[in-house]
């Protein structure tokens, strides 16, 4: 145990000594690099999962993975993928964009009623609302140094002001049919997820995406290169999310309900969590976002026909919890590997006075639990009470009685 002292040191479990420049945080983060295993164990569970609810959806209904099902299901992959990989890098830039629902939403609802005009003119107004909204939120998290799931909560709000001015369901406009290209749509996503994941593999780039994780005290500024790519990470999750509200409603069979949106942000960003993506930021795996995607919309499309929850608040919320414990085995055995006995430098750390004269020795010297007194010497040493000069000096009571 360590009180507030720079320089002082401990010996419990540290991470193993490594060379600096390989640390994932030289200033304040722990030495060493991140561990990639727990992702690949996860991902193959995920991927057994998979393979066992596509084995059910097949014998209940073999419809839905061939022909005009597998197409229609393919195109839900995508639209649900581009919303998980839009929480997916806010939660990597460990600023996460809770507003992706409702702009997804409302995007839906815009493709809805401006779709017959023709999908550039209805796609290009919105794409550049989008990405102005996401300028001005990434604005506030960075310039202001707020939490991302408060700054885009109050975005959030203000996109679902905007929905609720619509009392009823709005008809899709546009004769844009994406199951047409939905081969390409899918692969282009599945490119796109694992290029990504294999990126973020990279210590290099790992360590620059997450900068903006706090390791210290979460209101410390995390400097420049952290503020760019945070920004970048809130702006192209808000233009995913639009993209996805597009497609969503180009492969609605009905109307574009108005609702708040938020139950498409709980789904996405619990989807992105269960897959592999820590909740704290920088840690994630490479398959783990796609292979989660497959696995909920595999469910969905067999839970359409076996009678199963198919609400996305139920759906979102599992997967969220799933994701919390995820995100605690990706924070447990993701971290660099440790070695017991082996002495780390602690950052200082300031609490004010009280901390003053009750620090611990460094490793190795002679520990003591009381505060810094003077040393004593001879002459400071007290006389002893028993040995007074009237015992010495003084006759007994009883020589004075016989006298």
């Amino acid at each position: 145990m360590v009180y507030d002292d720079p320089g002082r040191t401990a010996s419990a479990e540290v991470p193993a000594t490594v060379p600096e420049n390989v640390l994932d945080d030289p200033e304040q983060g722990e030495p060493g690099r991140d561990r990639l295993g727990v992702h690949v164990v996860w991902e193959l569970v995920l991927l057994l999962a998979l393979a066992a609810l596509a084995y059910l959806l097949w014998r209940d209904d073999p419809d839905a993975l061939r022909g005009a099902g597998l197409r229609r299901l393919l195109v839900d992959a995508v639209a649900l993928g581009l919303l998980v990989l839009a929480a997916g890098l806010s939660l990597r830039t460990a600023a996460v964009n809770l507003a992706i629902g409702p702009v997804a939403l409302a995007a839906a609802l815009h493709f809805a009623e401006q779709g017959d005009r023709g999908v550039s003119a209805a796609v290009v107004p919105a794409l550049v609302v989008a990405a102005l909204g996401g300028l001005a939120l990434a604005w506030a998290v960075v310039v202001l140094h707020v939490p991302g799931w408060a700054a885009s909560l109050a975005a959030a709000a203000g996109v679902i002001v905007w929905i609720e001015r619509r009392d009823l369901p709005v008809a899709v406009q546009a004769d844009y049919d994406p199951r047409r290209n939905a081969y390409y749509l899918f692969a282009g996503l599945a490119g796109v997820v694992v290029l990504l994941g294999a990126f973020g593999a990279i210590r290099t780039v790992r360590r620059l995406v997450g900068r903006f994780r706090p390791v210290a005290d979460p209101a410390r500024r995390r400097g420049m290169a952290a503020a760019l790519v945070t920004s970048a990470g809130l702006i192209a999750s808000t233009v995913l999310a639009m993209l996805a509200g597009v497609l969503v409603a180009a492969n609605a069979e009905g109307p574009v309900t108005p609702t708040s949106g938020l139950d498409w942000t709980v789904l996405a960003v619990g989807v992105s969590m269960f897959g592999g993506t820590s909740a704290y930021g920088r840690r994630g795996g490479i398959f783990g976002a796609l292979l989660a995607v497959g696995l909920v919309v595999t469910y969905l499309a067999w839970a359409d026909g076996a009678g199963a929850p198919t609400d996305r608040w139920a759906v979102g919320g599992t997967a969220l919890a799933g994701g919390l414990l995820v995100t605690r085995l990706v924070e447990t055995y993701g971290r660099p590997r440790t070695v017991p006995g082996e002495p780390v430098e602690l950052p200082p750390v300031r609490d004010g006075a009280i901390s003053s004269g009750w620090s611990m020795p460094p490793g190795g010297q002679e520990r003591n639990w009381t505060p810094a007194l003077p040393e004593r010497t001879a002459d400071d040493t007290p006389p002893d009470p028993w040995e007074a000069p009237r015992w010495q000096s003084a006759p007994p009571r009883w020589d004075a009685d016989e006298r």
